[in-house]
């Protein structure tokens, strides 16, 4: 993963990007995991766009990238990137590491992921910017300045919905493990082009909490809706 991630030039986005997900199969094999993914005719057909999330842990990331066919990077928090295999993982789709704590450097990443995304790149954004409740299918509050990239691009932003995806490292237990990854309908950018960051913000955070609560009820067309 080292090698290919160090040489983009002889390794095309579409190889690495399906190495990861090799990778995260064989995890998933030997943890015992299954993620189920639902939505996938949601994502937009031609372009780049921007998915953000609820965020669980450590498995989030990699539950989508399993469930979502074409190639798609990441922005996360630099202090949680460069373990052992994360650092691989994201380097490999060459992804962000945002420093919360650096106004400047932040502001960077921002510009990068919109110029990216206007060339047609995807890219997973974890809203809240981290998972301190640690409380099961709990989604915390969303942070409006994450959207900006995506408003800038004027990309579409999917809502995606994520279940279970706690359990994969907080369940200290042989059992088997079930996740599941749903992808809402896109707000497009004559949707959203009037709005504030604030209101955008607000408006994926209801959907996608709404979603997780119909999913874990097991209601997943409705969940769909949101």
């Amino acid at each position: 993963m080292g090698y290919y991630s160090r040489h983009p030039e002889k390794y095309s986005e579409r190889f690495r990007y399906e190495y990861d997900r090799y990778a995260i199969n064989l995890m998933k094999k030997t943890g015992r995991i299954t993620t189920e993914g639902f939505g996938m005719e949601n994502l937009p057909k031609d372009g780049g766009y921007v998915m953000f999330s609820n965020h669980q842990g450590k498995y989030d990331a990699l539950g989508i990238m399993h469930t979502h066919d074409t190639p798609c990077s990441v922005v996360m928090d630099d202090a949680r990137s460069h373990g052992p295999l994360v650092k691989q993982f994201i380097d490999l789709v060459e992804g962000k590491r945002l420093k919360l704590d650096n106004l400047k450097q932040a502001a960077g990443i921002i510009k990068e992921v919109t110029e990216e995304v206007k060339k047609g790149r995807k890219f997973i954004i974890f809203p809240s910017g981290g998972y301190e409740h640690r409380n099961g299918n709990y989604v915390d509050e969303f942070k409006p300045g994450a959207f900006k990239s995506a408003m800038r691009a004027k990309a579409p932003i999917v809502p995606v919905a994520i279940v279970d995806s706690w359990k994969v490292f907080d369940l200290w237990s042989l059992r088997k493990v079930k996740t599941e990854v749903f992808y809402l309908k896109p707000m497009f950018y004559d949707e959203y082009k009037d709005k504030k960051s604030v209101e955008i913000s607000s408006i994926v955070y209801n959907r996608i909490c709404s979603a997780v609560d119909f999913a874990q009820k097991g209601e997943f067309d409705k969940a769909l809706m949101q």
